[in-house]
């Protein structure tokens, strides 16, 4: 037996310099050690033997298993390094003979619009935050006092996951993350609670004009004692100002939302008309942006921090619908449309 293993060894070695791919390497390897392989088939063989020589040819056995598994994995190794230097050496290098592409990148029009609300709030003393784009139903509904079979969940056609979790509908999901983040620095240093947080959202619902089923927002929150509805009203005309360049003519009327109260609906005369009436303002002269209002204090006592001692104001920026009023887009499926001739007359004037 002894002879035999030696002979397989021998016998493993020159093959293995032969096996040129990988998957030659594994026939070999089923050949020599699988469960109907040369070195098992003289395993089952050694209950011939006595007791004084299986140990012998027991340790003989495992010794040469383990010198083939070496083998093996040294061959697999170089021939995958192998594969990587030819794979390598068969790109095209650049060729910097080649003309220029003249073609310019431009960033898109709502990317355009997050980073111009960014740099005004952060001027502003706001910080921005990122967050999720799925979430669970605590953080986009009961967190914002929206709890299970309330009628306020019809309002949103939302996509749940097999999991429970959901494509966030609304920004506000972060809210009562952002409000545990800062509340000691609230608490005990007397830092005001001051973030924004843009990002995508999703509803299922039909698309028009004027509506999609994947848009963006941006959500801005202040939290501090004595906050009042004169605070919202001055950083949101600062903002319009200040992203349109020009003065804004806007209204401010009762709406309702769960996580606040009193709630409004900031509404933009329509730049795209001019407040005469287009399919885009659904004939109204006025756009709908800014759903926003004081935290209701159910909200605030869920994220931790003590509504009696604590005011603030929160509002959803729809950052989809200030891009299309910024830059006079007519319908805003042409903003996911990923149609480049269409995008290609932006260009980042930051």
């Amino acid at each position: 037996m002894k002879q035999k293993l030696e002979e397989i060894r021998a016998r493993a070695e020159a093959q293995l310099r032969g096996v040129s791919t990988l998957e030659a390497l594994e026939a070999l390897r089923v050949q020599l050690l699988g469960k109907k392989g040369e070195l098992t088939a003289l395993l089952k063989s050694m209950g011939s033997l006595s007791k004084e020589e299986r140990p012998k040819m027991g340790q003989l056995v495992n010794e040469t298993r383990k010198a083939l598994e070496e083998l093996l994995a040294e061959k697999t190794q170089a021939l995958k390094e192998e594969a990587q230097r030819r794979e390598i050496e068969g790109t095209p290098l650049f060729d910097l003979s080649m003309p220029a592409n003249v073609t310019r990148g431009s960033y898109h029009p709502i990317t355009l619009v997050q980073r111009e609300c960014e740099r005004v709030f952060k001027s502003m003393g706001f910080t921005v935050e990122d967050y999720a784009e799925v979430v669970s139903d605590y953080e986009c509904f009961e967190s914002l006092n929206i709890p299970k079979a309330h009628p306020a969940r019809d309002m949103q056609d939302t996509y749940y996951l097999e999991n429970g979790q959901l494509l966030k509908t609304q920004t506000s999901a972060a809210q009562n993350a952002i409000y545990k983040k800062y509340r000691d620095a609230l608490v005990n240093d007397g830092v005001p609670i001051k973030a924004i947080f843009p990002g995508r959202c999703f509803r299922n619902e039909a698309t028009d004009a004027c509506h999609e089923n994947t848009f963006f927002q941006m959500e801005g929150v202040m939290v501090d004692k004595d906050i009042s509805i004169s605070n919202l009203i001055y950083f949101m005309k600062t903002m319009l100002s200040e992203v349109f360049r020009r003065d804004i003519k806007v209204r401010l009327r009762p709406g309702f939302f769960p996580f606040v109260e009193p709630g409004f609906e900031l509404d933009i005369s329509c730049l795209i008309c001019g407040g005469e009436g287009c399919p885009s303002c659904k004939h109204s002269g006025w756009l709908e942006l800014c759903p926003c209002g004081m935290i209701h204090p159910v909200v605030l006592k869920e994220g931790g921090i003590d509504p009696e001692k604590y005011t603030g104001f929160a509002f959803g920026l729809g950052l989809t619908r200030l891009a299309m009023m910024k830059y006079g887009v007519k319908d805003i499926r042409d903003l996911n449309s990923g149609n480049l001739k269409s995008l290609s007359q932006f260009t980042d004037d930051e």
